[in-house]
């Protein structure tokens, strides 16, 4: 499976998350984003027809994200919250196959994972 993580201020559009999956050049399974984000992504995942998975956010400050942002830190407590969103989704023994990038309007992020099973 090949989970596209999204971080992302509340005020992110459609064109933000279609802005940052863009520049990672892949096209994943399904989604996954802070549960307190899910539904500002909703209507971007509807439109590409590709299922939300919400990961809650005591999940995200414990995984190791291979880049690091001072503002991801200090909000989430996690150096990557795309990145490790996408870990957390894709499963155990998961990797990033592609690292964090930063939508044109920068209001999202967005990081690949790929699953073991992929």
């Amino acid at each position: 499976m090949v989970i596209a993580g999204f971080g992302c201020r509340a005020e992110a559009t459609i064109e933000s998350f279609r802005s940052a999956l863009a520049a990672t050049g892949m096209r994943p399974n399904a989604l996954a984003v802070p549960a307190d984000r899910a539904g500002v992504i909703a209507p971007f995942a509807e439109a590409g027809g590709l299922a939300v998975h919400p990961v809650a956010a005591d999940l995200l400050s414990g995984i190791d994200t291979p880049t690091r942002s001072t503002v991801s830190l200090a909000a989430r407590g996690v150096g990557s919250v795309a990145e490790a969103a996408a870990l957390a989704a894709a499963g155990p023994g998961a990797r990033i196959v592609a690292t964090r990038v930063i939508s044109s309007d920068r209001m999202a992020t967005c990081a690949i994972a790929q699953g073991p099973e992929s």
